[in-house]
């Protein structure tokens, strides 16, 4: 009789035991590549499809400073996931706090654009990899000293292996980064639930008004910033100075009819993207969109739909209020993206 407690007891253990066994948690694991309602699916090219492994070395070096000549400076550095993976300062400084020379764009949804940089000089992802590598303001550096690196460090060798079945070489780390940049695919903003997701309380009457009148002929605002992505890509003038120290597409073509023309950004984000512009000098969207309403500044090559709005004090804070609305907040607390 004085045992029977004793048994209860290691019986209850054991039931106790089964019902945790009986009951495992399942965790699904977020898809690399989440394409969002009114989305295409983005292509990858047929020698960087889109894997775990390519994903995972892709995003290690993304936020590896040892791709900068100190080691002090990352890609990550200028594109902060915080900010839409823009950064929060006019020019981000590179190596050595060596100022940059344009402010650094979001790579929100940067998969589905044509060419790459502000003049457009780049047509694939994995070529302009190497363009802040060697610049002097950037990383400073040069990709055999970065695989000198990545050879000494054995779990670079295995990722690589794992990834595309080679030893570290310009190959696999210009595709890898280049991989991981193609998912970071941004669709759930205000906006899109309303438009895309049919949810109708997900825009305020200020944003709706706004709405409306950033797709009118009266403001012409989705003639540059068109599609799903708010840009059609094209390189126009805004009317931001009279006379530009950065030659814009000019840099280029060397052809006089692109001076200061530059590529026309996604407004993808732009709540997180402050400050604006391709040289960061304008800091809020009230101060961009009072630009616009004042017609810029004259310039030879200024776009025709840049002029004077006349929008009252109210349309302009529901405009802003509907750039607002653009921001897609869980991209950008995303823990899949960040380091």
């Amino acid at each position: 009789m004085k045992a029977a407690p004793i048994i209860y007891v290691f019986v209850f253990f054991l039931v106790s035991c089964r019902k945790e066994t009986q009951t495992p948690v399942d965790i699904q694991p977020e898809p690399l590549l989440v394409v969002p309602e009114g989305f295409p699916t983005p292509e990858f090219p047929s020698d960087n499809q889109l894997t775990p492994a390519r994903f995972a070395l892709g995003k290690k070096l993304f936020f590896d400073p040892l791709m900068s000549l100190d080691s002090t400076v990352s890609c990550a550095s200028c594109h902060d996931p915080s900010h839409a993976f823009s950064d929060s300062v006019a020019l981000s400084p590179g190596v050595g706090g060596a100022p940059g020379v344009r402010n650094a764009p979001t790579l929100s949804n940067v998969a589905y654009q044509p060419y790459y940089t502000r003049e457009g000089g780049l047509p694939t992802l994995e070529m302009q990899v190497l363009v802040p590598i060697q610049e002097h303001n950037e990383f400073n550096f040069n990709m055999l000293r970065i695989l000198d690196r990545i050879k000494n460090d054995p779990a670079y060798v295995r990722l690589c292996r794992e990834a595309y079945d080679r030893a570290p070489d310009a190959f696999v780390v210009t595709r890898s980064i280049a991989c991981f940049e193609r998912t970071l695919i941004s669709g759930n903003s205000p906006y899109d639930q309303y438009v895309f997701q049919g949810k109708q309380q997900a825009l305020s009457t200020a944003q709706r008004r706004g709405m409306e009148l950033f797709f009118s002929s009266r403001a012409s605002c989705s003639e540059c910033h068109a599609g799903f992505n708010f840009s059609n890509y094209a390189f126009e003038n805004n009317g931001l100075y009279e006379e530009y120290h950065d030659p814009g597409r000019y840099r280029l073509t060397l052809d006089s009819t692109d001076l200061a023309r530059f590529k026309v950004p996604t407004l993808r984000n732009v709540g997180l993207t402050a400050p604006y512009m391709h040289d960061g000098s304008i800091a809020s969207l009230e101060k961009v969109v009072e630009h616009y309403n004042a017609g810029g500044q004259p310039h030879p090559h200024k776009s025709p739909l840049i002029r004077p709005l006349h929008l009252s004090a109210q349309e302009q804070s529901d405009l802003v209020d509907f750039l607002e609305s653009l921001t897609d907040t869980a991209f950008a607390k995303n823990p899949k993206f960040r380091r």
